[in-house]
């Protein structure tokens, strides 16, 4: 795997979490708009560590499985070799993307979004990350030096607009308490 020398823009797609097996599979977090069209043999990925190094990978297979996404590299074929995954961000050059669905947008274009209330007006703050806990989405909304984390659903995110930089909630009572 040899070091990226592309210098531009990465879209994350995925985040590995753990090892899987003992062959070098890896468990990771599905953030793709597309699973079945990103992940296919044979595809080439960025993985960038924790440590903010990025190096090219080739994927060899990939599934789903319990929920969350299972990864086999090239020449990742073991379970030593799939630790030093671990943590890593699965990306492609923003470059890659391509245009969002007619109407819709990627994930990664709600991070920074400002986070309002469509009633009063009242700032939230921003959207820092997405979580994928299993279920419905998570906003992680950086408040005042807190988070504040909203399900990304309708009844409650009631206008979405990452061209305006702009997300308007109805918080159900009680749900910005929950985050201390």
């Amino acid at each position: 795997m040899a070091e990226d020398p592309i210098e531009e823009g990465y879209t994350t797609l995925a985040r590995v979490l753990k090892t899987r097996g003992n062959r070098g599979e890896v468990a990771a977090e599905d953030c793709s708009d597309d699973p079945l069209r990103r992940f296919v043999p044979r595809a080439r990925f960025f993985l960038l560590d924790p440590s903010a190094a990025r190096r090219e990978a080739v994927l060899d297979r990939a599934w789903h499985h319990k929920g969350r996404l299972i990864l086999k590299f090239e020449g990742i074929d073991s379970i030593s070799d799939a630790e030093g995954l671990r943590g890593c961000e699965v990306q492609i050059p923003a470059s890659e993307m391509g245009p969002p669905p007619e109407g819709g947008f990627f994930f990664q274009d709600l991070i920074g979004c400002e986070v309002v209330d469509a009633d009063s007006g009242r700032v939230f703050g921003r959207v820092g990350e997405i979580l994928e806990p299993g279920g419905t989405l998570l906003l992680s909304v950086e408040s005042e030096g807190r988070e504040i984390l909203v399900p990304f659903a309708s009844s409650i995110c009631v206008e979405v607009a990452p061209e305006r930089r702009i997300i308007r909630v109805r918080l159900p009572a009680g749900l910005e308490e929950l985050n201390p």
